[in-house]
């Protein structure tokens, strides 16, 4: 198929604040909406592909096709820093051929791959290592396909449930609005005695899945943190307002409910900012979604890759990487990442521990990494 670019006027919309700051405040945050559209041919032969095709022809942004959703070329930019920002703002829809899921623990069984990338700039983000040279947003429209082997997994498994998390490699709330992917398997999964989902996002718009028929069988998160946090270190997410008020949208649609706090940071006056944090948290919700609430804790983490990565698409940021102050801890294929040293990842865990019993006395704490 001939590559077709549609021209589009040079004010572009700026969609998400101020990204490129290194103290990038955060909300109100509009839907994600790319300033560039890449297709593979494969994809237009499925319904979504063609829905999706059919909806950016009839708008002012470009489209471009690419032999595949891995090697994408020509996101213009005259340096690195500027292609990389404008990657970010690029949407690319796929077909996910590789069917075999990649493990996801400690959080599930399997990741389910409904997308890849993200559009916000959390400086700190695994996905800066993980999706290093494609930071560009992927999202996929063989969905059938997908759960199908989804529901293979689950077979595998009888009599054991098995859990599938949604958000591995993407903030699938972001996106939801352009494929509804998202609630297609929250409603899959509803459907499955032996199968669970579960997802996080930093985002707020959650109205299009409050009425999905999840059975309980999927674990909503909201990724949450210290306002230090939010404030220096998350541009283009929803504010944590507007993750609050979400999520007391979730509760009252029936969702188990679970908090993700990460990275857990080490800042001057952390422990105020973090107990600031759950006090604001357990105001806000009410008995009912406290039954049934999760907390997963992740300390701040960073590779070498990661550290360089960093430092080269947000030079101003205040996200502190010395690996001299901290422990290195090895990992899968002979690679590691700096954590804290164990006094500073006792004093966090010991804190957020006592901190969640005292406000979430009915809550799981699913781990501390």
């Amino acid at each position: 198929m001939a590559t077709q670019v549609l021209e589009r006027p040079s004010t572009a919309k700026q969609v998400f604040g101020n990204p490129t700051g290194a103290n990038g405040t955060t909300g109100p945050t509009r839907y994600f909406e790319p300033d560039l559209v890449y297709f593979e041919p494969d994809a237009l032969t499925y319904p979504l592909g063609k829905q999706l095709y059919e909806k950016y022809q009839k708008s002012d942004i470009p489209i471009k096709m690419t032999t595949s959703h891995n090697q994408v070329r020509g996101i213009p930019g005259e340096t690195d820093l500027q292609q990389y920002r404008n990657a970010k703002r690029t949407l690319v829809v796929g077909v996910k051929k590789t069917l075999k899921f990649e493990q996801s623990k400690p959080s599930a069984e399997y990741a389910l791959p409904l997308a890849t990338g993200c559009a916000a700039h959390c400086h700190y983000c695994y996905l800066n290592t993980n999706v290093g040279t494609k930071p560009y947003v992927r999202v996929y429209v063989n969905t059938d396909e997908i759960l199908a082997k989804a529901d293979k997994y689950i077979q595998e498994r009888i009599p054991e449930i098995t859990r599938f998390e949604a958000a591995c490699t993407s903030d699938p709330i972001n996106i939801e609005h352009i494929t509804g992917n998202l609630k297609k398997a929250i409603e899959f999964m509803g459907q499955q005695p032996l199968g669970r989902l579960r997802f996080v996002t930093k985002f707020h718009q959650v109205d299009s899945l409050l009425d999905a028929k999840h059975n309980k069988h999927t674990r909503f998160r909201f990724s949450m943190n210290a306002d230090y946090v939010i404030r220096n270190f998350e541009p283009g997410t929803s504010s944590f307002e507007q993750r609050i008020e979400a999520a007391g949208k979730v509760a009252k649609s029936g969702y188990p409910l679970g908090f993700i706090i990460a990275p857990l940071y080490w800042f001057e006056g952390w422990e105020a900012g973090y107990t600031d944090l759950l006090e604001r948290l357990s105001s806000r919700l009410d008995d009912e979604a406290k039954k049934d609430i999760t907390f997963e804790l992740i300390q701040h983490r960073f590779t070498k890759i990661a550290k360089g990565l960093i430092l080269k698409r947000y030079p101003k940021t205040k996200l502190i990487m010395n690996g001299e102050e901290r422990k290195y801890k090895w990992g899968k294929y002979g690679r590691g990442k700096y954590i804290y040293p164990d006094i500073q990842a006792n004093a966090l865990k010991t804190h957020m521990q006592k901190e969640i019993a005292r406000l979430f006395p009915d809550a799981k704490i699913e781990y501390f990494t």
